[in-house]
């Protein structure tokens, strides 16, 4: 592929961003906090902004409920398409309540399982209200220890509530179900791996897809593979990118391993799944727990935009012939080639055209940009001051604590160093901890 027939096909990918990656988060040792992290689903809207600014791929925002919750779903939405993003999936949230501690979708008691299909239903509700089309689903059931419970009953009761939140699915809807190998069990997870989640899938009907998350796999685990056979049938749903190291340790994509992230994006160009025909969803699922999360997010779009135009520049008709001939080092040769390519050239003429550098005679990459740029609202202008939408998720059950009420709490900051005294914060599935309150951003972790 030439170099405009690349940067045409780069003109119109899509990254989502969640919009939890705004918030503080940590470890279970200690939650880092930053001055000026969003305190409603308003702010993280703003900040997100900054990074489609920026980069101009990155026009959706991922939403958690409970994490997210607001009052007028509709003003949000709204607020969403002054700044020039839009609502991406809902995301649910099965592991917080203290009733799930034995399961929630797969829990022996059926008044448990009840409570979180209704959590869906909630979740599809905010889908009609905001236009989202898709649900998105981690189970984080499991067992810790063999006898502990029925492993068959608990793929049972797990498949009958699923197909009771299918049904509650529009026909444009899509139920988008990720996997995680371990964690936060770890005996047996109730969906461990990407079959056990097809099997679902295919049990449930069309409108059913895999997430595959790229750090919820054991170590040497070809997620490539995963993503062909995927592809291949017609499943693969959507992607969370991510990069690790030992665990679900949630870090900037690409920066571990970037060369498994432009085997993925092989796979992805190979099987023509990067425009909106494939019904594909790449989004970022993320903590920053000791860099900015603004240029963080931005740092990631870029290493998904590389991959993706080195997997682009890939000579195909040299690729296919060398496979056909048996020759091994030809063919790897092929891939190499382009991986090796210096594709940053080609990146910044391609922002230059768009017009998203802010210099006159030399193209700037999107972070030297946005640094030298004033804030416009986003989370360095963030550390004072009132709040212009009030509080959020009033009288809402664990929402109610997440915005700010600024008479009674003043600036960000204030309340930042508040909580840093308090200790407070939880960890996620990862083992991160995501700061919980006004100054945190969100709710407790996902």
């Amino acid at each position: 592929m030439d170099r405009e027939a690349v940067k045409s096909v780069l003109r119109g990918q899509e990254i989502e961003l969640p919009s939890w990656a705004f918030g503080n988060s940590g470890t279970r040792f200690k939650v880092f906090g930053q001055p000026g992290v969003p305190r409603d689903p308003y702010e993280k809207f703003a900040d997100a902004a900054q990074v489609h600014k920026y980069t101009g791929v990155a026009p959706r925002v991922s939403l958690h409920i409970p994490w997210d919750r607001v009052d007028d779903y509709a003003k949000l939405t709204d607020y969403a398409d002054d700044l020039g993003v839009r609502i991406g999936a809902i995301n649910s949230n099965l592991f917080q309540d203290d009733e799930y501690r034995l399961g929630s979708l797969t829990h022996p008691d059926r008044s448990v399982r009840r409570k979180a299909i209704a959590h869906h239903a909630e979740c599809v509700d905010v889908m009609r209200q905001t236009g989202s089309a898709e649900l998105k689903l981690w189970l984080p059931d499991g067992t810790n220890y063999s006898g502990q419970d029925d492993l068959r009953a608990r793929q049972d009761r797990l498949a009958e509530s699923l197909q009771e939140i299918y049904a509650l699915l529009d026909p444009q809807h899509r139920l988008l179900i990720e996997y995680k190998f371990f964690e936060p069990y770890f005996y047996a997870m109730d969906i461990p791996d990407w079959g056990t989640s097809l099997l679902h899938c295919l049990a449930l009907g069309e409108q059913a897809h895999v997430v595959l998350d790229t750090g919820h796999h054991a170590p040497g685990t070809n997620i490539e593979f995963i993503a062909m056979q995927l592809l291949r049938v017609g499943r693969l749903g959507a992607f969370d990118f991510n990069s690790r190291n030992y665990a679900d340790d949630d870090l900037i994509v690409g920066s571990a391993d970037p060369f498994q992230l432009f085997r993925i994006m092989n796979q992805i160009v190979a099987a023509d799944a990067l425009g909106p025909q494939s019904r594909v969803s790449f989004m970022l699922d993320q903590c920053h727990n000791i860099e900015p999360k603004i240029p963080g997010q931005i740092r990631s779009v870029m290493n998904v935009q590389e991959a993706t135009a080195k997997a682009l520049l890939i000579d195909r008709a040299a690729l296919a012939a060398a496979q056909q001939a048996g020759d091994v080092l030809g063919a790897h040769g092929a891939l190499m080639d382009a991986y090796n390519t210096d594709i940053r050239p080609l990146l910044a003429e391609l922002r230059t055209e768009q017009g998203l550098d802010r210099t006159r005679w030399r193209p700037t990459p999107p972070l030297v940009t946005q640094r030298r740029s004033p804030p416009n609202g986003s989370a360095a202008s963030r550390q004072g001051g009132e709040h212009e939408h009030g509080r959020q998720g009033k009288g809402r059950g664990r929402g109610a604590d997440r915005a700010v009420e600024p008479a009674r709490l003043g600036s960000a900051e204030h309340e930042l160093r508040r909580r840093q005294r308090l200790g407070q914060g939880h960890r996620c599935r990862s083992g991160h901890r995501r700061g919980r309150g006004v100054a945190m951003g969100q709710g407790l972790g996902r």
